[in-house]
């Protein structure tokens, strides 16, 4: 590191302020990418049930949010095999978080209901993760809040790329 550059003169001693480290977009990914699975491991924790798994709560939450798939629907987004698929449904089945139903449309069709537990399951975590982000960010200086909108928003736009 070099040193400062000093001004001399009747008033006191001036140094210039070091310029900022540059980093690498190497290094930016793998600082981001850690800092993104801690927060979002740390958010997963905030489950109103923990005995579900994250595979479980997330083919829960994407029925309350989008309404009843089959299992074919189900793996496919989730990209995993039916029969681990069925694994997760029996389970949610099991827990009263979801039911079974026969299609309207196609009676051989088997389509994956939330039940009003599970809703209220989905909606209760939701409350919870947003509590304990909330709170952490309300700790911080605004212009903290101001820079970690904007980062928000970039990466919104690098999942969807």
């Amino acid at each position: 590191m070099t040193p400062a550059a000093t001004i001399s003169g009747p008033a006191a001693e001036v140094r210039a302020e070091p310029a900022p480290r540059r980093i690498t977009t190497h290094e930016l990914s793998g600082n981001l990418r850690v800092a993104v699975a801690r927060l979002s491991r740390r958010i997963r924790a905030e489950k109103a049930d923990g005995a579900l798994s994250d595979g479980q709560y997330s083919v829960l939450a994407l029925l309350h949010r989008e309404g009843e798939k089959t299992l074919s629907e189900l793996a496919d987004h989730e990209r995993v095999t039916p029969p681990s698929m069925n694994r997760t449904v029996n389970k949610l089945e099991s827990a009263g978080y979801v039911v079974r139903r026969a299609s309207a449309d196609d009676r051989r069709k088997v389509l994956f209901v939330p039940t009003d537990a599970g809703r209220d399951l989905v909606k209760e975590t939701r409350r919870r993760r947003d509590a304990w982000l909330d709170r952490r960010l309300a700790k911080l200086p605004s212009e903290t809040r101001s820079l970690l909108a904007d980062a928000a928003e970039v990466m919104r736009e690098l999942a969807d790329s």
